[in-house]
């Protein structure tokens, strides 16, 4: 099943069921008006929108419309909280390289608490103050859970995970390491984050749901360039276990959002990369400085991550980055 956000006047928008070619979709009126209202009550609904969701696929639901009737919103315009991983073994390795710093332990994931009141469409502008801040892109997957009860392992965990979706987790690398020597975490580094149009529940991605990972390559492209295409499975902690992780003292509220961290593989240069930050780590390690910039006004960045027969799955992240109206 595949659920969309579609706008409204609102701020959460209305919740729509689309169809798995992505070629139209329908509200999901009389059943929950906004997927946040479904997350709350996902065992009530759920049976009603699978059935809605059968007659998208077969065309006959009420008030079927195509793709471009809508206008399409992150899954979760805003959510009640969003947490972010770094569970990609190398790219935590290659930046502790880097920046000499001291290795990760591997005994527990990594994790941060991030802005959640909004989330930018999937093609919206995004907008910064300034080039100097160092803009970069960071392309992840993500799952959203239902209420998640307080001390919960990781088996019950995989069983809250309701819907995956695609996420660029936007960030300002000159003002990361100020943050971070500060030990209170980052603020101004983290600006929002951006969701691709489309949340799947995890069995939309068949074979490709394995070990609790995206067994997917998400395909990177910087202003028009092939940039990287890291597969998904490669997490050191599966995504039940950062669900258990963060679940460890206290409960998890319907709607949180929980992230993977930068998509990287061991093979990093042979694939490439999701974020600018991994690509620079890797020149200084090879030639001893990094040649390349960070993104400039005017840039964009598209992901996506598509099914092994080339089927649309959480539809593409395709933005440009401005300059800042202040």
């Amino acid at each position: 099943m595949k659920l969309s956000t579609v706008a409204s006047g609102s701020r959460d928008g209305r919740l729509v069921v689309v169809s798995r070619d992505h070629a139209r979709a329908a509200l999901a009126d009389g059943i929950a008006a906004t997927l946040q209202e479904a997350l709350e009550c996902w065992t009530d609904v759920e049976g009603a929108l699978r059935d809605l969701a059968t007659e998208v696929d077969a065309g006959t639901a009420p008030g079927l419309a195509p793709q471009s009737a809508w206008q399409f919103l992150a899954p979760l315009p805003r959510a009640w909280q969003w947490l972010d991983g770094s569970a990609f073994e190398s790219h935590g390795a290659l930046m502790a390289k880097v920046f000499k710093m001291d290795p990760a332990p591997r005994d527990r994931p990594l994790m941060y608490q991030g802005m959640s009141d909004r989330f930018y469409a999937a093609t919206e502008k995004v907008p910064f103050v300034t080039e100097a801040d160092g803009i970069d892109f960071e392309g992840e997957f993500g799952v959203i859970v239902d209420e998640v009860p307080l001390g919960c392992g990781p088996h019950e965990a995989a069983a809250h995970i309701r819907l995956v979706v695609q996420i660029n987790d936007w960030s300002l690398r000159n003002l990361a390491p100020i943050e971070m020597r500060t030990g209170f975490g980052w603020v101004q580094a983290k600006p929002a984050c951006s969701m691709a149009p489309v949340a799947v529940t995890p069995d939309e991605l068949g074979a490709a749901w394995r070990d609790g990972r995206v067994d997917l390559p998400l395909e990177v492209y910087w202003n028009g360039a092939l940039f990287g295409r890291a597969n998904g499975h490669a997490m050191s902690f599966s995504f039940p276990e950062l669900v258990a992780h963060a679940a460890r003292t206290r409960s998890l509220c319907a709607g949180t959002i929980i992230g993977s961290g930068t998509v990287s593989n061991p093979n990093y240069r042979d694939v490439g990369s999701s974020c600018i930050a991994e690509r620079r780590g890797i020149e200084i390690l090879d030639e001893g400085k990094a040649w390349t910039a960070f993104m400039s006004f005017g840039d964009r960045v598209r992901m996506e991550a598509r099914s092994d027969s080339g089927q649309p799955l959480f539809g593409a992240i395709d933005q440009q980055v401005v300059r800042a109206r202040t």
